[in-house]
């Protein structure tokens, strides 16, 4: 039995209920001293000579912050603005605490080393030439991004709750689906902080608010604001752009993949994604959902090819770049990878609202 299992099974007798809640207490005190401390100088708080922007969120789960750091990175990489993301490569493999992983121009690195997520974005970034600086600790991670590359801007890959690093805004993403993770710290909610911390954010990005209505997005807006009222608020959409064949190595329109399908995935929320597919017409015929960064063996491999019946099998990049190396020795055909792109609804007014929040020159540079 998995944890979210286990949680799910708790919270429907009071007993479970009660042992979640003490537990939420004790998290909730820890996340209050480690900020605390930070604050008032306890422990030290690094500064880098260098824009740093976090984009994070207060819930855990896929808010699609992976996309708003794509997005934020290609579109200062390709105004000419040396950037780099900092990560701390959530559950990769490493020998030491202090150990820095650079993805930069080396197509070939073992995505054990720096995490799937990093890696994912480095295979996307790699014509922008963004570089990807992966440490536990992220003040470090910035410090040799600065160094070895001269960046203008840092962007802190999920880092609101790291607070060694010092950063100049924090943009919070808030999925609108399942705003303030049902009103509880974790374990059990799923809320990484108290709602008080809104009041750090310098811009909030609603996501996936294609699958929510007009008045819930109101509602999200209302409660953010009853707690910061300076920042703007943006929307955003998750948008499908298109499938890549894999096996080929060829993109495929949205509209060539029709009828039955089956899909996979390891991510916070794969309702999400699956959703997505149906969203483009197509019936899941077969789904299997692993827990978040799964690593997908050739056993698993080996179950999707037995039993998906020739249907196309469609998967994210995320989860791609998990295959075991002799993955086309099992799957050789009718494999995709659905791209999907962040999207801030409301036109170039709106999306300056998101690009002057990273980087304020920005504007002034487009005139």
């Amino acid at each position: 039995m998995d944890v979210l299992t286990l949680r799910e099974k708790m919270k429907k007798n009071w007993a479970g209920r009660l042992v979640l809640l003490a537990a939420s207490k004790l998290y909730g005190a820890g996340v209050w001293l480690d900020r605390i401390s930070h604050e008032n100088g306890w422990q030290a708080v690094k500064s880098v000579n260098s824009r740093v922007v976090c984009i994070g969120n207060i819930t855990a789960g896929g808010t699609g912050k992976t996309t708003a750091v794509l997005l934020a990175a290609t579109t200062l990489a390709k105004e000419g603005i040396r950037v780099a993301i900092v990560s701390r490569g959530y559950k990769r493999q490493q020998k030491e605490k202090d150990e820095v992983v650079v993805l930069f121009d080396n197509p070939d690195a073992d995505w054990r080393l720096a995490g799937d997520e990093p890696y994912m974005m480095s295979r996307v970034l790699s014509q922008y030439k963004v570089p990807i600086v992966i440490c536990q600790d992220r003040a470090r991670a910035a410090t040799e991004a600065l160094r070895r590359f001269k960046s203008q801007i840092i962007l802190l890959d999920d880092g609101l709750q790291h607070h060694r690093l010092k950063r100049d805004a924090n943009v919070i993403l808030i999925d609108a689906k399942n705003p303030f993770g049902g009103g509880h710290l974790l374990p059990l909610g799923n809320l990484r902080e108290p709602l008080t911390a809104l009041q750090r954010g310098a811009l909030f990005v609603l996501t996936h608010c294609e699958q929510v209505t007009e008045r819930e997005l109101e509602e999200v807006k209302d409660t953010i604001r009853e707690y910061n009222d300076l920042p703007e608020i943006v929307e955003s959409v998750h948008e499908p752009e298109y499938y890549m064949d894999v096996c080929k190595g060829q993109k495929v329109e949205l509209k060539d993949i029709k009828g039955e399908v089956a899909c996979f995935s390891a991510l916070g929320h794969p309702e999400t994604f699956e959703n997505t597919l149906k969203g483009l017409g197509l019936s899941l015929k077969q789904v299997w959902r692993f827990p978040d960064h799964e690593h997908y063996t050739q056993d698993n491999l080996r179950t999707f090819e037995q039993t998906r019946n020739g249907l196309p099998l469609i998967t994210t990049f995320k989860d791609f770049v998990k295959f075991p190396d002799n993955w086309r020795e099992i799957l050789t055909s009718g494999v995709y990878v659905l791209s999907v792109n962040l999207k801030i609804r409301g036109g170039e007014e709106e999306f300056n609202k998101f690009t002057d929040a990273l980087y304020p020159k920005f504007s002034k540079m487009r005139r």
